[in-house]
């Protein structure tokens, strides 16, 4: 006879597909923890994976540990990912030789969330492990079975007193030598894992060193509400898991991030060094302004951080003078001259010594540049807190005074230039092209004059001079914005006009759209069993050893995965009516593309539209009808209706901008398609081959990104020029201009089928 046990919560116990009696007495406070801490998304992965670890067949202790632990696991790590891990990674366990594991290794995950912190954090933890175990599992020479690991379970037990010595990187560090000396010896191995070997212990002293971000949390806590005045959630990361870009502190509206260990630093305490990057960032939060980051290069921006951290570190010291000896301490001392101008880009090394040069006045420098700019940085603090937009008007200014041609060498300067405690800056800029269109307000109807971009300041491009086989560093200046509209009717009715041409172009497209199906086998879940592999498992069951769960497999669409801009040659010529035609090439060139943009659509590629023209090298306008994440709805087409020409063709600028927002695309092939009806030209320019040989190099550049470009050009004069720009195989010319409605949307098709 069994007793009927009753429950709070019906719903919920009907989810759990488990029946140890001993979950019953406790199921209740199980939940009442489990709704404090988790959204219904979260019950629903907390209930599920328990029923899984229920599945697994080792008793009611890994589940009662789970339903016990994983909501305040939760709640410390703030992400609900961590249900389906632990499940998933306790499933795997119980498959494994490794199962007798499972309630150690569970019991080790409440400490493990609180020494960590964070999910990124645990989820190396959690990687460290498992490459341990995978290769500590060893196989029977000329047999399918396999032995557990010697090492794991004793590590287990260790786990809570290994990580309140040590940081993430460190653990790491000693369990790679555990598992690469003695992998072929399994009581070696456990006397190491257990720390009862010599080396174990040695290698230990070895990793343990520096101020643990855990052992210190509540002093920082306290240091930042006494001496900032603020409350802030840290969150630690570890320095040994990129490989390729060490990680900065840094902070957003989910907390600051700061190492899990820092080691002492001339002479500096870690706790010290913990303090200075905090006070770093708590001014960064008080007296820095966001700035918009799109239209300046990546050396403008980098010297714009460099004067605004030292201007909030300025600001610090008005407020705490004593710390002016940790960031002396701290902050890179480069040696003026040491930076080889010939070999090298010394851009980071010149900032370096500036940066250093504010802080300190015995730096001794003798550049009369640096000096100049220290001393002009210095009178702006003078009057009061300076702004951030100074900073970037004195920073601009500095980069053009300091420029030099091996700035572009492709080996960086680095060595005593990196400012450890200062953040990564994120939290200073601002991007206007959130995708790939500026986001200006059309809302109301404009004029067809060009939008002005409210803020947005211009784009600097550099141009090749073939004479002297060099760049002309930002020396053309594009301004973008986004198309005013139109009448969207008007392209519907150019649809209507073509519609016998439209459904032609429809059956063509729909032999272009995907219509294969790929198998993907080796699945544990999918649409259909694979008897290949489900037998094998079979047979590897019956002869006891471990069977393959992979015995499903899916299908997927074996389909297009293209970017495509189109850019339009908007200049003056396109007002021109050609011989034999009763419509502009600018007509005829909408008629077009609004044919191209509704095939386009019918594949579902990813597409875009910008036109172009220029008014000398000071004002190249590049104007958005389309955007990538944009459909060909009303929006689009009114502002392909209202396109009209001007100006000149300078193209070099327009394509090396475009290609700007193509390289942002995930794509496995991305075209640049560029409609012209004339060689690239401009008032400014007498030389007519100038730009005909930039427009050659901005290609080139387009082509070592993986960027392909076809031109379409309109101009019967082409043969002369053309194929110094595009190569051989790169342009179609089309001699007969109102053919053009149907012959770019069947040249797309060829170009992508």
């Amino acid at each position: 006879m069994t007793t009927k046990v009753t429950t709070e919560y019906p719903h919920h116990r009907k989810q759990l597909k488990c029946s140890f009696e001993q979950i019953e007495d406790c199921f209740d406070d199980y939940m009442k923890d489990a709704l404090r801490n988790l959204s219904n998304e979260g019950i629903e992965k907390y209930l599920s994976g328990a029923s899984l670890v229920c599945m697994i067949g080792r008793g009611w202790e890994p589940v009662s540990i789970y339903l016990e632990e994983m909501p305040q696991m939760v709640h410390r790590l703030g992400d609900e990912a961590i249900l389906e891990i632990i499940s998933k990674k306790v499933w795997d366990m119980s498959r494994s030789p490794n199962g007798k594991a499972i309630p150690p290794f569970m019991q080790c995950l409440p400490e493990a969330s609180r020494r960590l912190g964070t999910l990124e954090q645990m989820q190396h933890f959690l990687d460290i492990l498992f490459d341990m175990v995978e290769q500590t599992t060893t196989s029977v020479h000329g047999h399918h079975k396999t032995h557990s690991s010697q090492g794991f379970l004793v590590l287990l037990e260790q786990i809570p007193f290994l990580l309140s010595q040590l940081s993430l990187e460190g653990l790491k560090n000693w369990i790679e030598y555990g598992v690469r000396n003695y992998n072929n010896h399994p009581e070696r191995q456990k006397d190491y894992f257990s720390l009862q070997s010599a080396d174990s212990k040695a290698m230990l002293q070895r990793e343990r060193h520096g101020t643990l971000y855990m052992d210190s949390e509540r002093k920082l806590d306290m240091y930042m509400r006494s001496m900032w005045q603020q409350e802030e959630y840290f969150v630690p990361y570890s320095l040994g898991f990129d490989e390729l870009r060490k990680p900065q502190p840094y902070y957003d509206e989910l907390g600051m991030r700061v190492p899990d260990v820092y080691d002492d630093l001339n002479g500096v305490s870690g706790i010290n060094r913990y303090r200075i990057t905090l006070a770093h960032m708590a001014a960064h939060k008080l007296w820095t302004q966001r700035q918009v980051a799109d239209n300046l290069s990546p050396f403008q921006r980098i010297a714009v951080e460099t004067f605004e951290d030292s201007r909030v570190e300025q600001l610090i010291l008005r407020k705490y003078p004593g710390l002016r000896k940790y960031f002396c301490a701290l902050h890179p001392a480069p040696v003026e001259g040491d930076c080889d101008n010939e070999k090298e880009s010394c851009v980071r090394h010149r900032l370096a010594m500036i940066s250093r040069a504010i802080l300190d006045k015995n730096h001794g420098y003798q550049n009369p540049v640096i000096l100049e700019y220290v001393e002009k940085f210095h009178a702006a603090l003078a009057e009061g807190e300076s702004s951030t937009k100074e900073m970037l008007n004195l920073a601009i200014s500095f980069t053009a005074r300091t420029r030099l041609q091996s700035d572009l060498l492709p080996t960086v300067r680095f060595e005593n230039t990196e400012v450890a405690y200062r953040d990564d800056n994120r939290h200073m800029w601002v991007f206007i092209e959130e995708n790939d269109e500026a986001e200006d307000d059309t809302s109301q109807p404009q004029s067809k004059e060009t939008v002005e971009p409210d803020g947005l300041p211009p784009r600097h491009y550099h141009e090749w001079d073939y004479h002297t086989t060099s760049f002309k560093p930002d020396w053309v200046t594009l301004y973008e914005s986004l198309y005013a509209p139109g009448k969207a009717s008007d392209i519907d009715k150019i649809l209507e006009k073509h519609s016998a041409l439209a459904n032609y172009l429809k059956r063509i497209l729909d032999l272009l759209k995907p219509q294969h199906y790929v198998r993907i086998r080796y699945q544990e879940e999918g649409s259909e069993l694979d008897l290949d592999v489900a037998i094998r498992s079979i047979i590897d069951f019956k002869s006891g050893a471990q069977p393959d769960p992979r015995i499903n497999m899916s299908h997927k669409h074996d389909g297009r995965d293209i970017a495509v801009l189109l850019l339009m040659d908007l200049s003056a010529s396109l007002d021109e009516i050609p011989d034999g035609c009763s419509q502009s090439i600018l007509e005829l060139s909408r008629e077009a593309v609004t044919l191209l943009g509704w095939s386009i659509e019918q594949l579902g590629d990813k597409f875009a539209i910008a036109g172009f023209h220029s008014d000398t090298r000071h004002n190249v306008r590049y104007h958005h009808i389309k955007g990538f994440s944009e459909h060909w709805d009303d929006s689009v087409k009114a502002r392909l209706a209202n396109i009209e020409a001007g100006f000149s063709t300078r193209m070099g600028a327009a394509v090396r901008h475009a290609s700007h927002y193509l390289e942002g695309q995930k794509a496995d092939k991305k075209l640049l398609l560029i409609l012209t009806d004339g060689e690239p030209a401009d008032i400014d320019v007498t030389d007519d081959k100038l730009l005909i040989e930039d427009t050659h190099k901005s290609i080139e550049e387009l082509s070592s990104k993986g960027i392909y470009t076809h031109c379409i050009s309109l101009d019967k004069k082409a043969d002369d020029y053309i194929e110094d720009i595009f190569g051989a195989n790169g342009y179609t010319v089309i001699d007969n201009v109102d053919k053009l409605p149907e012959k770019l949307p069947k040249l797309f098709m060829s170009l992508t089928a």
